[in-house]
């Protein structure tokens, strides 16, 4: 087991690599600005700031965000709501600041009492912090309700407490399994015929007869947790108990952790370079043809498009095999809530303004073609006008729509929850459990028993 100090360091840089794994995320206004196009400054350690919307505006805001590009798109969505509520103008200043930055500065200006802007992105991993003792967000269940029938409640419900929603999603982050067809194809293994993970078994078997073990079917990962979060969302079963206790000695993650296991021992899959596939290793390695599959949240689909743009066409996106068929086949992984801090002076309109901005049907129809998120509200779904748009550039790149695999997962979609030994855990299973797992051979069920006692010291 890991010492307490080790663990306290490990645990902030864990919180950061786990951060990034998640980010995914006109006329009559003054601009000016410190960031570059590219919003790098989030990452580098710079502020990046900017003011939006009319000199002359009925509310001037303040918002911190931790992704440039996450304030270019709010920035794009205020003008459409000041071009629409000329009566409800609006002026934002944008802050980007580093990650940590960010987190830690919100959590002060929540315990001093002053000093928070009126709206904050909080990081899905983050948001349990803020959930304790007397929240100090506007609930937004009210600017919530106009759209509530078209979003997936999976996702509304991680931003919640006590039956108040207090952050908007950007996303919901469901994993899907992305499969290279053109690896299937040529060694004739039918992707589409793989539901349950015995299935996927077999087909990595056939995989590595077929091509005398020089491809795989896929990498398991020593630094990231996307497979045993399926596997809990496939059986119902969770981290932490409704209180927040770790639980982790679960069935499902063993099982997950044990067959990938025997995958590794029967040559048909490989550890992850770099630990994960959401890595400049791990893309190289699917660019390499080396592996033939994996799951990952959909948000993943911009990774294709900005570092394997030549392989268009080879990809296919598809629902997640499960133990036994009939089990639910997706799990909603990262994401960010969007606050109101109740210290805001117009609280009401900055509640209006982001409800419209990343729940409305125009919100996600910018989120789907700028960003590449799955949408959180469904209607964006089953509209043709979307779904059927081939000269979309995520449409035109996949095999598949990504459409079609949404809709027949829509009510599939887990979620795990995320309480305050979150890091922990994280750090725990990314940083020691699957390495020592993966790496070093060691047995599953001592590895989690060690964890547990750990986690127990750690509350």
């Amino acid at each position: 087991m890991m010492k307490a100090g080790i663990k306290k360091a490990a645990l902030v840089l864990l919180t950061g690599i786990f951060a990034l794994s998640l980010i995914a995320c006109g006329g009559g206004s003054s601009s000016s600005s410190t960031a570059s196009a590219g919003g790098t400054e989030a990452d580098s350690g710079a502020e990046a700031i900017s003011t939006v919307g009319p000199d002359n505006a009925v509310a001037k805001l303040e918002m911190w965000t931790f992704v440039e590009l996450h304030s270019q798109f709010y920035a794009s969505m205020l003008e459409k709501w000041n071009a629409e509520n000329p009566d409800k103008t609006i002026q934002i200043t944008f802050t980007t600041y580093p990650y940590g930055d960010m987190h830690q500065k919100m959590i002060l200006a929540n315990q001093s009492g002053t000093g928070a802007p009126d709206l904050c992105d909080i990081e899905i991993s983050q948001f349990p912090n803020f959930m304790q003792g007397q929240v100090q967000f506007r609930p937004l269940n009210d600017v919530i309700a106009p759209y509530k029938a078209d979003l997936v409640p999976a996702r509304m419900d991680i931003y919640s407490k006590d039956g108040n929603y207090y952050g908007a999603p950007t996303h919901v982050g469901a994993t899907v399994m992305f499969y290279n067809t053109e690896i299937f194809d040529e060694y004739g293994i039918d992707y589409t015929t793989i539901k349950t993970w015995d299935d996927f078994t077999k087909a990595g078997e056939a995989l590595r007869d077929a091509s005398n073990g020089e491809v795989m079917i896929t990498s398991v990962d020593t630094a990231g947790s996307d497979w045993l979060w399926l596997a809990m969302a496939s059986m119902g079963e969770d981290y932490t108990s409704a209180d927040g206790k770790p639980q982790v000695q679960q069935p499902s993650v063993a099982k997950m952790i044990k067959m990938q296991q025997g995958w590794l021992d029967d040559g048909i899959a490989m550890v992850s370079p770099g630990g994960h596939v959401d890595m400049e290793e791990g893309f190289a390695n699917l660019g390499d043809g080396k592996i033939a599959a994996f799951p990952k949240a959909m948000w993943f689909m911009s990774r294709f498009l900005n570092y394997l743009p030549e392989m268009a066409g080879k990809w296919a996106i598809a629902p997640c095999p499960v133990f036994e068929e009939g089990q639910p086949r997706s799990v909603g992984i990262g994401g960010t809530g969007t606050v109101v801090s109740t210290q805001s002076d117009h609280a009401d309109l900055a509640a209006e303004y982001i409800a419209y901005a990343k729940l409305s049907y125009e919100a996600n129809l910018e989120i789907w073609e700028v960003l590449g998120f799955d949408t959180c509200n469904t209607s964006i779904w089953t509209d043709e006008a979307v779904t059927g748009d081939t000269s979309n550039k995520y449409i035109a790149y996949f095999a598949t729509n990504p459409f079609d695999t949404l809709n027949e997962i829509k009510d599939e979609i887990g979620k795990i929850r995320v309480d305050t030994i979150f890091p922990a855990i994280n750090e725990l299973f990314n940083l020691t459990l699957l390495n020592n797992c993966f790496e070093n051979g060691a047995g599953v069920d001592e590895e989690l028993e060690y964890a547990q006692s750990d986690l127990e010291l750690e509350m």
